[in-house]
C-alpha cells in the first residue's frame, strides 16, 4: 500500500473566504500515484474548515450570510472566549458547523465525486497563513 502526505498553505485576505482546493487535491493525487484508495483532507487550524459542496457563487454568498447569523463576529464581547484577548470565537463556531475534514474515495486514479461536488477550504479568521493536510492511502 502507498502512503502520501502533503501540506497545502493558504493565506486568505480578509476575515472570511472560501477557496476551491479541488485542483490542489487532484495534483496531490497525481503525485501520489494511487489509483484505488482514499484521500483525507483536513484543516490543521481550529478556525478553518474543509468541506464538500457546489462551486456556485450564490451558494457561497448564502453560506457567508447564514454562518454570520448563526455565529456573528460582532459584538465580540458576547463571547467568553474573546475575554482572553482573542476576537475569533465566532470563527471557532463557524468551523464547528462547517466541519474539519472530508474523506473522498479514489477510483481509477480519480476523486470519486457525485455531481457538482468540489472540495473547499473555508477560512473564518484570515489574514494569516494556515495549512491543510492531504493524506492519501491506497494502491
Amino acid at each position: 500500500m502507498k502512503s502520501y502526505r502533503k501540506e497545502l498553505w493558504f493565506n486568505v485576505p480578509g476575515r472570511r473566504g472560501l477557496v476551491n482546493i479541488t485542483p490542489d487535491v487532484e495534483e496531490c493525487l497525481r503525485e501520489s500515484g494511487v489509483r484505488e484508495g482514499m484521500v483525507l483532507v483536513n484543516a490543521m487550524h481550529i478556525t478553518a474548515s474543509v468541506f464538500i459542496n457546489d462551486d456556485e457563487s450564490g451558494l457561497h454568498h448564502d453560506y457567508d450570510i447564514w454562518l454570520e447569523k448563526l455565529a456573528p463576529h460582532a459584538p465580540t464581547s458576547q463571547y467568553r472566549h474573546n475575554r482572553t484577548g482573542e476576537d475569533n470565537a465566532d470563527a471557532h463556531m463557524k468551523r464547528q458547523i462547517m466541519g474539519r475534514e472530508v474523506v473522498v474515495a479514489i477510483t481509477n486514479g480519480h476523486l470519486d465525486f457525485g455531481p457538482w461536488e468540489q472540495i473547499f477550504y473555508g477560512e473564518f479568521d484570515g489574514n494569516r497563513r494556515k495549512r491543510v493536510l492531504v493524506k492519501i492511502i491506497g494502491e
